[in-house]
Order: structure tokens, then sequence, then C-alpha cells
């Protein structure tokens, strides 16, 4: 039995905002819920609403820019940076910049929409 396994097929979440989100790893791809590996491309002008989640979450930007509201503070990432978001931390990702935002998200236990706790 192989000690690896190699994703070829990620599950590309429906969205209705234009961003484009493929888990390679977590609940929706290899019901793994103690982590999640995504890569996304987040469009011009996108943004979401508030949220208090429950997991860690890591963030490296590929290319473009992200903006991050983190509990009031204001704090844009470029390409090549990363961060890492404590659980439980008041947040807003958005990009409100010309061009798309391409990054790698990682989320400690996996995302879930039952721990990410939107607001509305």
């Amino acid at each position: 039995m192989k000690k690896y396994f190699i994703q070829k097929d990620p599950f590309v979440v429906p969205t209705s905002d234009g961003k484009l989100i493929e888990e390679h790893h977590g609940n929706a791809t290899t019901s793994n819920s103690e982590i999640s590996l995504a890569h996304m491309i987040a469009p011009p002008k996108w943004s979401e609403p508030f949220q208090t989640p429950e997991f860690d979450e890591y963030t490296y930007i590929i290319r473009g820019k992200k903006q991050f509201v983190i509990e009031g503070e204001l704090v844009i990432l470029e390409a090549g940076q990363s961060i890492k978001i404590e659980k439980n931390t008041r947040i807003q990702y958005s990009n409100p910049f010309d061009e798309p935002c391409e990054y790698i998200a990682v989320c400690q236990p996996a995302f879930s929409m039952d721990l990410v706790h939107r607001e509305e």
C-alpha cells in the first residue's frame, strides 16, 4: 500500500461570486477533517462577509494582492508573502484591487461551513 496520495482531481467548490476554490485536501475531497489545502483565485473587486472561524488559516499569495481586515486592522499581502491567522479571530477577506489574486490556503482543522461562522 502506498504511503502517499497525489491529488489530480481537486473538488471545485461551487461559488456565486466568481471566486475559484479548488480543494486539494480536506473535508470535500479526502474526508480529512484535520487539515485542508486549497488553491484559490479571487477576482478583482471580490469580498466575503466578516467571519470568525474555529480554525487557524495560513495563506500564501502566489500573484496579486489580498486584503485582510483582522480584528479591525487593515493588512495587505502581496505575492511571495504569507500569513497565519489564529482561530477565533474576526476577519474579512477581500480583493479590492484591479487584478486577480491567486493564493493557497491551509486550514487546521479543515475548512468547514459549520466552523467558519460568516456574518450575514
